[in-house]
């Protein structure tokens, strides 16, 4: 990693730390506990792009900002950024899109994973085009299976999570609304 390199954790804790925000304020806010919040910031776990949209609006900062390090902000209308989390990669599509409802990521789920952790829930709407592999996507209690060609449109703030079930990795388009 480089040295301009600044986590996504660091990110969160300054503009946390810069707003005279308590963990305990950002955990009623988010619904994320304070344990889960100091292990983003202390770079214990990389957040999924769900968590990363709750808490940049709670902090009321872009949260393009925190998918980007230093050198693509240089570049950043050049180059998407990839972010890679326990389960998933995740690379931004719309770089440059500080400030702007609708953001687009292209997702990689390897075989038979699940995000670990909380379902994922923010303010908005989430469409999901699979481009390769099998996935289900549960919103609420209410399970969708999407083959290659298949989407899938749902109110992002029901609580959801997405799993690959297929034997091959699978690619999606994500792209999220965010009032």
């Amino acid at each position: 990693m480089s040295e301009d390199f600044v986590s996504v954790g660091k990110k969160i804790k300054e503009a946390r730390t810069s707003k005279s925000i308590t963990l305990n304020m950002l955990a009623n806010e988010t619904g994320f506990s304070i344990e889960k919040l100091k292990d983003i910031e202390e770079e214990r776990e990389i957040p999924p792009v769900g968590a990363i949209l709750r808490i940049a609006r709670v902090l009321r900062i872009d949260s393009a900002l925190l998918l980007e390090d230093e050198k693509s902000k240089i570049n950043k209308r050049v180059q998407a950024y990839t972010e890679r989390t326990e389960n998933y990669a995740y690379t931004t599509l719309t770089p440059g899109a500080e400030n702007k409802h609708i953001k687009a990521f292209r997702v990689s789920v390897p075989s038979m994973q699940d995000h670990k952790g909380v379902g994922y829930q923010h303010e908005g709407e989430e469409f999901v085009y699979v481009l390769s592999g099998n996935v289900e996507v549960t919103v609420g209690s209410n399970a969708n299976r999407l083959s290659q060609g298949e989407s899938l449109h749902f109110n992002s703030g029901i609580q959801h999570q997405l799993k690959n079930i297929g034997k091959d990795e699978a690619e999606l388009l994500v792209v999220i609304y965010g009032p």
